[in-house]
């Protein structure tokens, strides 16, 4: 009598748990949109989540640490003027995020450090390109200040953020609307699910199409992909009789699957994320109330089924935190962030272990902050490898954030540029017994924020803590109660 082996794996025992009520973020109003994103965004720092808005479109972005009964009158990120589809914080820099829209634009943003204090409206770039709604957003893995951006014109750009211009356009690929779109762990290629039940691989530089399969997925509804280990593609879709689906291919020989499992019979689009320290994949429906997982191997049948977290609320998206964002102390592997209606639901994925010490066999080396090429470089053809870094003590940043630096001579006039215009009037002299003068400090990367100091009787020296000192303005006759007014 043969006896059946269970296959050794140290994730086999991986479980899900939701943290308790006072560590979610409760009382937010999630976007009612039934585009297929996952309305949320989430790093080390803040987490970002779309939400309901008049009058256009807007996100609210929160410190982790602020849990709680979320008040209502908490500023918003709220510069578009339609509903926002998509958000993405910048892997290079835990204040910058990306946001598109229904207006047709993708804007950049930076968020201060401890959040917002007031509403956000003009952003730190606005990028104009598509002509309809854009839905998909995604950073450079690798190469500094480099965008993706896939709208509902089928077309795919790639923008030099820092420039504010669109380098590459890849406008005559796609025949039908594109339902998605990532890069692979080095960012030299770039893979595409579209409506004409295609998958292709594309290289983003040239546009052009690498190699493509037809009908990954017999089922008319969308197919979502991701590059899993040694470039192979994961997808998810549906069957004819609309069963979902989970497949794995080998981009060299696309003509049949190395795996194709049936999973249920539900309609919700299933998101897949990787990760590629454990490979280990997550499949999270729209619409479901479970996160279901998988092992990623070299062996068949590939994709090896592992357990699933369930909850009786459905969930409207979700949100997967970078490694780097992790509790290793407690053997922590994943963390999503789960919308609810009114509520954002951290979730714990966990590998049960006794010991305390660092366990080494589930945190190799992981992919840092810190970019290995930039922007122009990468246009030019230059490609990087992810730098990796070691969570052995926990993540601690030893360098600052790469600095967000606006090149404004290359952009369109904003409100910030416009500011800056006028406040480089000559500097004039001040005849009053009493002069004013005006300490013009810039306090951030892209020179939207300027303080003023006024000094009266005399001028004091101003010591080492206004480093970036701009320039000394003294006050002519326009000086009313002790007030420049030269900005």
């Amino acid at each position: 009598m043969s006896r059946k082996v269970v296959r050794s794996s140290k994730f086999r025992h991986v479980f899900g748990q939701a943290l308790k009520a006072d560590q979610c973020y409760d009382d937010i109003r999630i976007s009612q949109m039934t585009w297929d994103s996952n309305f949320c965004s989430v790093n080390p720092k803040f987490v970002a989540m779309i939400v309901d808005a008049s009058g256009g479109g807007a996100f609210i972005v929160l410190p982790l640490s602020k849990t709680g009964r979320i008040d209502m009158s908490l500023p918003t990120v709220c510069g578009h003027t339609g509903p926002v589809l998509d958000i993405e914080f910048c892997p290079h820099n835990d204040n910058i995020i990306a946001s598109g829209s229904e207006d047709c634009s993708v804007m950049i943003w930076e968020i201060p450090d401890g959040g917002l204090i007031s509403p956000l409206k003009d952003p730190a770039v606005k990028l104009d390109g598509h002509s309809k709604r854009v839905g998909i957003l995604s950073w450079h893995p690798t190469a500094h200040n480099v965008l993706m951006s896939a709208g509902c014109d089928n077309v795919v750009i790639l923008w030099n953020v820092v420039h504010g211009e669109a380098v590459v356009r890849i406008d005559s690929v796609h025949t039908d609307l594109i339902y998605s779109a990532c890069w692979n762990r080095n960012g030299s290629q770039i893979l595409t699910s579209c409506k004409d039940k295609k998958l292709r691989v594309l290289d983003p530089r040239k546009g052009s199409v690498i190699c493509e399969k037809d009908k990954p997925h017999e089922g008319s509804r969308p197919v979502r992909a991701v590059f899993v280990s040694d470039g192979k593609i994961l997808t998810t879709g549906f069957s004819r009789m609309s069963e979902r689906q989970v497949a794995l291919w080998d981009p060299k020989n696309f003509g049949e699957p190395l795996t194709l499992q049936e999973l249920d019979t539900s309609s919700g689009v299933l998101l897949p994320f990787f990760d590629p320290d454990t490979g280990i994949v997550y499949l999270c429906g729209k619409g479901d109330s479970s996160i279901r997982y998988f092992e990623v191997t070299d062996e068949a049948p590939y994709v090896h089924y592992l357990s699933m977290y369930s909850s009786k609320e459905s969930q409207k998206g979700m949100g997967y935190m970078p490694k780097r964002g992790l509790e290793v102390n407690k053997c922590e592997i994943a963390r999503f962030y789960k919308l609810h209606e009114r509520k954002c639901e951290p979730i714990v994925m966990t590998v049960p272990r006794k010991s305390d010490l660092f366990q080494e066999d589930l945190y190799p080396d992981t992919i840092g902050p810190e970019p290995s090429v930039e922007a122009d470089d990468w246009f030019s053809g230059k490609n990087g490898e992810p730098i990796l870094i070691s969570l052995k003590d926990g993540f601690v940043a030893t360098t600052k954030n790469k600095e967000f630096k606006v090149i404004k001579s290359l952009m369109a006039t904003t409100s910030s540029s416009l500011s800056n215009r006028q406040s480089d009037s000559a500097v004039r002299e001040h005849r009053n017994p009493l002069p004013v003068y005006c300490v013009l400090m810039n306090l951030s990367v892209t020179n939207k924020l300027i303080l003023p100091f006024f000094l009266t009787n005399k001028a004091q020296w101003i010591g080492e803590e206004l480093e970036k000192v701009t320039r000394w303005c003294v006050g002519t006759s326009k000086m009313t109660n002790g007030n420049c007014g030269c900005f």
